[in-house]
């Protein structure tokens, strides 16, 4: 297997990530890219050799134009797949997946050198070694090594932490992970900001002396306090309104708690670490969150990526739900595993445990198979393997194949070249996830694209699902 040395700064090397390689446990973790043509392919010599199911001796080819990369099959037996389309030859855009027989990537534009030395099974190649000095509970390939290592660097010290990151993400388990590594000998106190009323968020943070008003019968210990020489965690800071945000920051600031209905403070010492979804820049910006609270919590960020953008932590992650639950017997079939890796995950590990939970239950023998997938997962493969019909001619029954057929292989050779349409601009992107209220699944429909597809163009223009989900 042999990776090419691309010249210019590590953060612009291009390659392609390997998410899945059934039968093939020594192929490297990523191949870097070379401007020049590079072909794919079993026959020996060629510039990626790919020993695995279903990979011609030449498969495809990989080339720069300019600033843009591009993929060409090469007449291969089986056809060449992206983002779960055949194509004869495409631009490929960051992220995209591409599967060459059995063997499926994700293609990185820049930064691929990050990726060198993690296999997606978990295991690191010879010579590498994890950035993190102590076990986490966070499981992951590069992204997550990295972000670990930050962990363990700021953990020992006061500052304040915003995790970042989507619903599902794993925000609650960083907040964890930063207490322990921190060594405080205090608790660790969660607090779910959007899910305490606002009337009874104060009395819940700061406590409450008996008396302080109808039904306080007792002197309550507040959360802050209960936090006393551990670690806080405020979980969807953005919803806090304004009033307790006010006083939190005098917490904050005079390391002090004042309780309802008390004459006097007392002194607390916790280390805070707070979590969101929301944009807490739109908030600043609509003076729904205080700009000096943020400053004082905002010592660190921590933004945890989404699991679209860490596909290569796939087949780890879910060997390891298969342990957490139970059943570290089953295997995934290769059907099951192109299921996973096509799906966007819009609620990320949360989702994927279900999805876990859902198959172990269907499972009647010691494999899952893509049957034993949910239905947001089927209705995402529906068109996997689709073709274009030649201009020449139009489409015929005998070029259609079912969904589990191209789950479980790739299908003959195809006839046509997918077309790729161009970006919508920004406006007209922001316009569609307006009118469909934030349903990416929807805007892809509206423009003939995959969800994955639609959550590149996001990230391009920096778009936060989340605002247009609240309307």
């Amino acid at each position: 297997m042999r990776m090419y040395e691309a010249p210019g700064s590590d953060d612009q090397v291009a390659g392609l990530v390997v998410l899945y390689a059934p039968g093939v446990p020594q192929l490297p973790s990523v191949f870097l890219l070379n401007p020049t043509p590079t072909v794919l392919g079993r026959e020996p010599g060629v510039g990626i050799w790919l020993d695995a199911n279903a990979v011609s001796r030449r498969h495809a080819s990989i080339r720069r134009e300019g600033l843009n990369w591009i993929l060409s099959d090469l007449g291969s037996r089986n056809g060449t797949i992206v983002d779960g389309a055949f194509i004869q030859e495409c631009t490929l855009e960051h992220g995209a997946e591409v599967r060459i027989g059995d063997v499926i990537f994700k293609f990185v534009e820049s930064g691929a050198m990050m990726y060198r030395g993690y296999r997606y099974d978990g295991t690191l190649e010879p010579g590498t070694s994890r950035q993190t000095s102590q076990q986490s509970v966070l499981l992951g390939g590069a992204q997550i090594d990295r972000i670990t290592a930050s962990l363990e660097r700021i953990a020992p010290t006061m500052l304040s932490v915003i995790v970042r990151g989507e619903s599902g993400t794993g925000k609650e388990v960083v907040a964890r992970e930063i207490h322990r590594y921190s060594g405080r000998r205090g608790a660790f106190v969660p607090v779910n900001c959007a899910a305490i009323p606002a009337t009874l968020l104060e009395s819940e943070l700061f406590g409450y002396r008996k008396g302080a008003f109808s039904g306080a019968d007792r002197d309550k210990v507040g959360l802050i306090k209960a936090a006393h020489q551990g670690t806080l965690f405020l979980d969807e800071i953005g919803d806090m309104p304004l009033d307790a945000q006010a006083k939190l920051l005098r917490v904050l600031q005079s390391r002090e708690v004042m309780p309802v209905g008390a004459t006097s403070s007392e002194p607390v010492d916790v280390r805070v670490v707070c979590a969101t979804h929301r944009d807490l820049g739109h908030r600043l910006a609509n003076n729904e969150f205080r700009g000096d609270l943020y400053a004082r919590l905002n010592e660190y960020a921590v933004t945890l990526p989404p699991l679209r953008e860490r596909k290569e932590d796939l087949y780890l992650l879910t060997r390891a739900l298969l342990d957490r639950h139970g059943r570290p017997d089953l295997t995934c079939s290769f059907g099951f595993m192109v299921g996973l890796l096509h799906y966007d995950w819009p609620f990320n590990v949360r989702e994927l445990e279900a999805c876990v939970k859902r198959a172990i239950a269907l499972a009647s023998g010691p494999v899952l198979e893509a049957t034993h997938l949910p239905d947001a997962l089927h209705e995402a493969m529906a068109d996997y393997g689709r073709r274009e019909p030649s201009p020449s001619r139009p489409p015929s029954p005998s070029n259609l194949t079912s969904t589990t057929q191209h789950l479980s292989s790739p299908a003959t050779t195809p006839s046509s070249t997918t077309t790729r349409g161009a970006a919508p601009s920004e406006s007209e992107l922001r316009a569609l996830l307006l009118s469909h209220r934030g349903n990416v699944a929807a805007v892809g429909r509206a423009l003939g694209k995959e969800r994955m597809q639609i959550h590149r163009w996001m990230k391009r223009y920096n778009i936060a699902i989340d605002e247009y989900r609240q309307g």
